[in-house]
């Protein structure tokens, strides 16, 4: 099977992300092909973008196979994103249109078959107003957009660089409309912010209020309803199929994998993740322009 171009890499943000250029901790952890011995997992829960997803924003030929290996061997294939249901077409168009896929953080259900949104959680509009108010005051230079399951608002400040918002299924609106609807997803861009300095800030701000995470090298605030994560939705829905966390193995990159990391019974970081992505994972592999996934997986089922 050829390699594919999903839209954009860094749907998390509605921008591309770049390769990230963290420098690795001490190599004291196991890396590919490494696997338990005896134990195959009865479910795979993957990120996308940074790494099933290269840094050229294609998929290769050799994860898709995995993937599909994975699913001949009898176990499931869960992708788990930051991306909303609209980017992921072409992601079930390479997987066969197999399996669900978990979107916008653990905000969105969405099968890949039939490309419907089966369920989802969403942040009020009352809890959306106070966010901003109160991220308004504390940190005044962020901008704000708000992601439905089909598409987002955006205030006019909210600066996407030299992606076109509306092109990319956003419409601008007034502050009074930013804040009329519930959405799955609320975003904030600080245009100068460190990403990880400014999420410690907005969780001082607004952590009891809503779930905030990030999974860009920019200052790209990234917030779901409270306690939704990828964790709590892939526990549903391992809970829905009696799997056990002890049956999963769980790959990711960034930030906010890192609660589906944690629960997975076995999880790896690709060499290319944040760091404190590989201080928590079991296990490390390749990078996402190395097939570091793939690499797992046909150590995992042989072909």
């Amino acid at each position: 099977m050829s390699d594919f171009t999903p839209r954009p890499a860094n749907a998390d943000s509605d921008t591309p992300r770049p390769s990230h250029d963290h420098t690795p901790l001490a190599d004291t952890k196991p890396t590919v092909p490494y696997t338990l011995p005896g134990f195959t997992p009865r479910l795979v829960a993957t990120d996308l973008d940074g790494t099933i997803v290269r840094s050229d924003g294609t998929v290769s030929s050799r994860t898709v196979d995995a993937l599909a290996r994975v699913e001949r061997a009898g176990a499931a294939v869960v992708m788990v994103t930051g991306r909303p249901p609209r980017w992921m077409r072409e992601i079930a168009t390479a997987v066969g249109h197999r399996g669900v896929a978990i979107c916008a953080n653990g905000a969105v259900l969405y099968d890949l078959h039939t490309e419907r949104v089966l369920n989802s959680h969403m942040i009020e509009p009352d809890v959306i107003a106070q966010v901003v108010e109160r991220l308004r005051g504390a940190l005044p230079e962020l901008r704000f957009a708000v992601e439905y399951p089909s598409g987002f608002v955006f205030e006019a400040r909210y600066n996407l660089g030299r992606w076109d918002a509306e092109a990319l299924g956003g419409r601008p609106v007034d502050d009074e409309t930013l804040v009329s609807q519930g959405g799955t997803k609320l975003l904030a861009f600080h245009p100068g912010a460190d990403p990880d300095s400014l999420a410690q800030e907005a969780v001082k701000a607004v952590g009891d209020l809503v779930t905030v995470t990030h999974s860009s090298g920019r200052g790209l605030l990234e917030m779901s309803a409270q306690g939704i994560t990828k964790a709590s939705a892939l526990a549903e829905f391992c809970n829905g199929q009696g799997i056990t966390s002890a049956e999963v193995v769980a790959f990711g990159d960034m930030p906010n994998d890192l609660p589906m990391l944690t629960w997975a019974g076995t999880s790896y970081g690709v060499a290319n993740a944040h760091p404190d992505v590989l201080a928590t994972v079991t296990y490390r592999t390749a990078s996402n322009n190395d097939d570091g996934v793939a690499q797992v997986l046909e150590a995992f089922f042989p072909a």
